[in-house]
């Protein structure tokens, strides 16, 4: 490039949308690089997937960054009478946030809640970036024991996002609910089964399926997660069963909740459902503490560079 008056004189019709074409002068170069508007090469990314408090530096040239938040899921409850699923994550996104060249952001990713007893599990942490104000997802409600409510989903802030499914609602003493999915990029996640033999619903917007529901003596299915590379298939809802019951499949690329796997009696389960990542909600059961199902972790990701933007525009691993 030529340089000229005090400005660049780019090519016209540029081949890449990493050149900004005719002539800018310097002071319309720095506006547009605080305005988020000035092309730049410089692509990243960033994840943040363990529970804690982190910090992320802008790195040089990058004034921009689009941000994603899975809320933490709600814990699962296993009473020796009937338990509920907790409510999944909820998913927030928001594109173009100015940052300033190494200045230090901070960055939230929320557990999942603790399962409880009986009495009620723990709720999901809330995951944002820079602030709760600026975008975030906030945690999944704790499941409560049967008769005793829904475990709500987690809600979200940002551009755009959805919430988590919620628990399943248990109304008897002898079955267990599913845990809800996490919230996907533009529809919320799945709900839990209800019961004994009910499947939980399917995700919407790249959002986790909801668990199934399971019979008396097991446990029911997790919700499944939510992947942080951009809105993709959403999850379908986990089978119901008189059993152990499946749990949801991931949306979006997150994983799939698994199926608690019997004993040797039939009062045991080896191994609860767990829960989908990121935001799972845990699964309930109805065998007390044998069975007991943490809500699955959030997350947080950072991507920046020309022409990216959440929901799915070269959100990928560039």
């Amino acid at each position: 490039m030529a340089v000229g008056n005090g400005g660049i004189i780019g090519p016209i019709n540029a081949p890449t949308t990493f050149v900004a074409s005719g002539v800018w002068t310097l002071a319309e170069q720095q506006f547009a690089k605080r305005n988020a508007t000035w092309p730049t090469q410089v692509v990243g990314q960033a994840a943040y997937t363990t529970a804690g408090t982190f910090s992320w530096v802008a790195p040089a040239d990058v004034y921009a960054v689009c941000a994603v938040c899975v809320g933490g899921g709600g814990g699962g409850v296993g009473p020796t009478s009937g338990g509920n699923g907790g409510g999944g994550g909820g998913l927030g996104w928001t594109s173009n946030i100015p940052v300033v060249p190494g200045q230090s952001y901070t960055v939230v990713v929320g557990a999942g809640g603790a399962p409880g007893g009986t009495s009620g599990g723990g709720g999901g942490g809330q995951s944002y970036f820079s602030s709760a104000a600026t975008v975030a997802g906030n945690g999944g409600a704790q499941a409560t024991a049967a008769t005793s409510g829904t475990a709500a989903g987690g809600t979200f802030v940002g551009d755009g996002g959805g919430n988590g499914g919620n628990g399943g609602s248990n109304t008897s003493s002898a079955a267990a609910s599913g845990g809800g999915g996490a919230g996907g990029y533009s529809g919320n996640g799945g709900a839990g089964g209800n019961t004994s033999n009910v499947a939980g619903s399917s995700g919407s917007g790249g959002g986790g399926g909801g668990g199934g529901g399971a019979g008396s003596a097991d446990t029911a299915g997790a919700g499944g997660g939510v992947g942080l590379l951009g809105e993709g298939t959403s999850g379908t809802g986990g089978a119901g069963s008189t059993t152990d019951a499946p749990g949801g499949l991931g949306g979006s690329g997150g994983t799939n909740a698994t199926q608690g796997t019997p004993g040797t009696n039939f009062y045991s389960t080896v191994n609860p459902s767990t829960p989908g990542v990121y935001g799972g909600g845990g699964a309930g059961s109805e065998n007390g503490i044998t069975e007991l199902a943490s809500g699955g972790v959030g997350a947080v990701r950072i991507i920046w560079g020309f022409g990216r933007a959440f929901p799915s525009t070269n959100t990928g691993d560039l």
